[in-house]
């Protein structure tokens, strides 16, 4: 597999290369951790803080880039949904955008029919602004997707997922690490789960939830690996479904502009694909035409037989008159529980049933 460090677009940082090392990045650090305390404090008082007459589930972290939570939100939106709730989802709407909707907004429609769905900076406004509409009125809860910094929004679960390839309790606060706010934060979380469990060993996963577990004050943590069920691809116009085995022994270029391309790289190698190059842009990128040119250009020799990309990033390419050279896969990818589903699950349907106080 071609080294994906080498393919940031333009000379930008990748997530991980952004943080101000050092003294001013400690010092920077300091700072920017006073103010976040100051607003929890507030937040902790109850100032500014709007309960909503429907129950509010939240999925948030507590790091910069990705731990898996759209297909964390879409797993409870199945879960509610499956047991007679209508549920809407609210979020900040961060990225790159295409006809005014979000990468993670236009995701969330393409999974599911009637979703409704507030993507916006101020979401209590934009709830507020749904629940006045007839569709609006048969929603009986809400989930945040990336709440667990935004506390203006009342709460009855409060779950917070975290990476196991990046364990936030070595890490620093932004912007001297990737941490929004200090581990020891965690403590305000009701639930926690441990994600991309796939990518360290099982010990590695079963010491950090044990940590978090303690940090949050819950009996145990959950555990979920991100795999991939298998793939739509897409071949001059046409749709088929495939298998997870179809990109075994291909030649593919991969390409993904995501919070953390980790774990799409190695769900790339766990597939036994045979990638000639992995292009890694920044999270949210727009992909430019030279990007595209360089995706679809022919690499080293032999046929190219697929190019595989995220779906969060078909969703902005796949709107796009791009002539391709190849099938495209687009990999479907899921969070499947190693532990701790059931009793999540539970609280979640049990929440969704209850009177906000």
């Amino acid at each position: 597999m071609t080294n994906p460090s080498s393919h940031s677009e333009g000379g930008r940082k990748t997530p991980d290369q952004s943080y101000v090392p050092g003294l001013p990045g400690r010092l920077l650090s300091r700072a920017y951790t006073g103010v976040v305390q100051h607003r929890n404090r507030r937040f902790d008082r109850g100032k500014r803080v709007v309960t909503f007459d429907r129950p509010v589930v939240s999925v948030g972290n507590l790091s910069l880039g990705g731990t898996g939570k759209t297909p964390t939100v879409e797993k409870i939106v199945e879960l509610l949904r499956a047991h007679g709730h209508d549920p809407a989802v609210a979020m900040r709407g961060y990225g790159s955008k295409r006809a005014g909707i979000s990468d993670e907004a236009e995701l969330y429609r393409s999974r599911f029919d009637d979703l409704p769905l507030v993507a916006q900076p101020k979401r209590v406004e934009g709830l507020i602004a749904l629940f006045g509409t007839e569709r609006g009125r048969r929603v009986d809860c809400v989930v945040l997707d990336d709440g667990f910094q935004h506390r203006r929004i009342a709460r009855q679960i409060d779950l917070v997922l975290i990476d196991a390839s990046h364990d936030p309790f070595g890490c620093e606060v932004f912007p001297a690490g990737r941490l929004r706010e200090p581990a020891a934060n965690l403590a305000r979380a009701t639930h926690v789960v441990i994600t991309h469990a796939e990518l360290v060993s099982p010990p590695v996963a079963a010491a950090l939830a044990e940590r978090a577990a303690s940090c949050a004050g819950v009996g145990s943590c959950g555990v979920a690996s991100h795999e991939w069920s298998g793939f739509t691809v897409v071949n001059r116009g046409r749709e088929s479904a495939e298998p997870a085995s179809y990109i075994a022994g291909k030649r593919v270029v991969a390409a993904c502009a995501i919070g953390r391309p980790a774990g799409f790289l190695a769900a790339l190698e766990r597939a036994h694909a045979d990638v000639v190059e992995a292009i890694v842009l920044p999270d949210h990128d727009p992909f430019s035409q030279a990007s595209i040119e360089r995706i679809c250009a022919p690499v080293g020799e032999g046929a190219l037989h697929a190019i595989v990309l995220t779906r969060k990033d078909w969703t902005k390419l796949g709107q796009r008159p791009i002539d391709w050279p190849c099938p495209v896969a687009i990999p479907t990818l899921a969070v499947e529980f190693r532990q701790g589903w059931e009793a999540l699950a539970h609280d979640i349907l049990a929440a969704a049933a209850s009177e906000p106080e």
